[in-house]
């Protein structure tokens, strides 16, 4: 069976900006791995660190289990996605371990760092997942699986500096937009967390404004997930897009 993992920072992130897409695939057969790297350890105003990972872990699993992906332990806490060796080694093993052929992961830039290193650590993860004399943690073997690389749109849709980034691919979650929603709805401890900190109002009415301006976009499609494909250097040959390969129906350029 075809592998597809999403790579991400945060419980919450995937189902933003990477679960349309996740859920097509496994329609289209492909079996389908969910990592947040970071466990959420911030993202409360009333719980403690422990007590907030412990919620977010059960509301991301149960957020995996709702689209039948399999879930991966997340490996630090919030705010501490930095890009070295350690947090490489645990990110590289998860990325043997399932042998992807396609690698879903952040934007390069983006508006938060955890994004952007979630992002540098997942490509560099794919890099060296054939390379025997880089140890892994937990240690385990390299693969010759190619892997094609993709990023997702940044949150809001723009980068640092404020401006539109626009997608070289979309792929229409018009007819999962719903199964989006309730995936996020797994995430109840998120709502009033994001509603303080970040003004998001209710983030599940966010995340349908962010697809359907990504479906705007488009051009075609009512909502959308957008995606910019990797450089094939190190990772896949050049004219491999298994993504719109898999899912021909559903994505256009």
């Amino acid at each position: 069976m075809k592998k597809a993992i999403a790579i991400a920072a945060h419980p919450d992130d995937i189902e933003f900006f990477m679960s349309g897409t996740l859920m097509l695939l496994r329609d289209a057969g492909y079996e389908i791995h969910y990592i947040n790297l970071a466990n959420g350890s911030c993202g409360s105003m009333e719980h403690d660190a422990e007590s907030i990972a412990s919620i977010r872990r059960s509301e991301a699993q149960a957020a995996a289990a709702s689209i039948g992906a399999v879930f991966h332990e997340s490996i630090c806490n919030d705010l501490e996605i930095f890009y070295e060796r350690p947090l490489l080694a645990k990110v590289a093993s998860v990325v043997r371990e399932v042998a992807p052929e396609i690698l879903l992961t952040h934007s390069p830039s983006d508006y938060m760092e955890d994004h952007m290193n979630a992002c540098r650590l997942a490509v560099t993860a794919a890099f060296c997942r054939g390379m025997p004399n880089f140890p892994v943690e937990p240690q385990r073997p390299p693969v010759d699986q190619k892997v094609t690389v993709y990023h997702a749109q940044p949150y809001s849709n723009r980068d640092p500096l404020r401006q539109t980034v626009h997608p070289d691919l979309f792929v229409d979650t018009t007819d999962v937009i719903d199964r989006k929603v309730q995936m996020l709805a797994h995430h109840k401890s998120q709502k009033e967390w994001l509603d303080k900190s970040q003004g998001m109002d209710s983030y599940l009415h966010t995340l349908r404004e962010l697809d359907r301006e990504v479906g705007s976009m488009s051009g075609v499609f009512q909502f959308a997930e957008g995606w910019r494909r990797h450089l094939h250097l190190g990772f896949c040959d050049e004219n491999d897009d298994p993504l719109s390969d898999a899912l021909p129906d559903k994505a256009v350029r």
